[in-house]
């Protein structure tokens, strides 16, 4: 074994092997515990005036605790999409729609807390959005479903050993998602650490800096995507130039250009993006996979 091929194995059983997931979750998992712990704390202390961070939302009611170990869920699924990467992808886009539906979830915790419950709910605007999200929630769950039971179908139609190309594709997958790890953990403690120095420690708050908690790292992370995929397209016509696969992986491009997007608006407008997103990518891969049997139909 060559000395480039040592190193790619020494990194890959650090960072993409089953093994690592196995570490990576547990970790997650007691960070996640102990920031829901930590959190409270805060919420305590600033309920007795022993801190004072000003008006932050985050700060005014127990249930909004629950916002922060829901993000680090959201941390270990980008962990989760960059670890599938390599290996199928319908499962790394599907890891996309997780997170983003995840990121609804996360913010239904945090309007439950400034929830105002008056007999004017349809014109109060927070009232709608967490109406919104209630609705949005249950859609994206439903089209998640239907993405991966589409995608176990055309996966279990494929137990065929791939093709040289096939297993170069695949092993520069690997090569760009060990690099991808290091980046989105870098820009995800960037991210963080100045939206705590924006929110808790600035003497002149960015206010207008952050409009959305949201949006944090989240809009950067798709905006790498969505280059990241069009490298994995440019990439994909090396072992083949099927037009079913570059119009699946084209659309897929697409999905992830319009949750992009959903970041840039507001309202039931952020909403519709989000659910239209994920509905294109559950539309092009059904069509794909009946494309694909017409196509072997045809050839028998």
């Amino acid at each position: 074994m060559s000395k480039p091929e040592k190193i790619f194995n020494l990194f890959y059983s650090k960072l993409l092997s089953e093994k690592a997931k196995r570490k990576s979750e547990t970790i997650i998992i007691f960070v996640a515990i102990f920031s829901f712990i930590f959190h409270l704390l805060l919420i305590s202390l600033v309920d007795l005036n022993i801190l004072n961070f000003g008006n932050n939302k985050l700060l005014g009611n127990p249930i909004a605790a629950i916002y922060t170990p829901f993000s680090f869920i959201l941390i270990y699924e980008v962990y989760l999409l960059v670890f599938y990467l390599p290996k199928s992808t319908s499962t790394y886009i599907g890891k996309q729609y997780e997170i983003i539906a995840l990121i609804i979830i996360r913010r239904v915790f945090k309007d439950l807390s400034e929830l105002e419950f008056t007999l004017n709910w349809f014109q109060e605007e927070k009232d709608l959005q967490f109406s919104y999200d209630l609705i949005a929630t249950i859609i994206l769950f439903f089209l998640i479903f239907v993405f991966y039971r589409l995608s176990l179908k055309k996966e279990g139609e494929q137990k065929s050993a791939p093709s040289l190309e096939i297993a170069r594709f695949i092993k520069m997958k690997n090569i760009i998602a060990m690099c991808l790890i290091p980046i989105f953990l870098v820009l995800a403690t960037f991210s963080l650490s100045r939206w705590v120095y924006e929110s808790f420690f600035s003497i002149v708050k960015a206010a207008g800096s952050v409009t959305d908690i949201n949006k944090i790292f989240f809009d950067d992370f798709f905006t790498i995507l969505i280059l990241i995929d069009v490298l994995l397209l440019l990439f994909s016509f090396l072992h083949t130039d099927k037009f079913s696969k570059v119009i699946r992986n084209s659309g897929f491009i697409i999905s992830t250009i319009l949750i992009k997007l959903s970041f840039g608006a507001e309202g039931i407008l952020n909403t519709i993006l989000i659910v239209v997103a994920v509905l294109f990518g559950v539309i092009i891969l059904s069509i794909h996979n009946q494309y694909e049997k017409m196509t072997i139909s045809s050839n028998a």
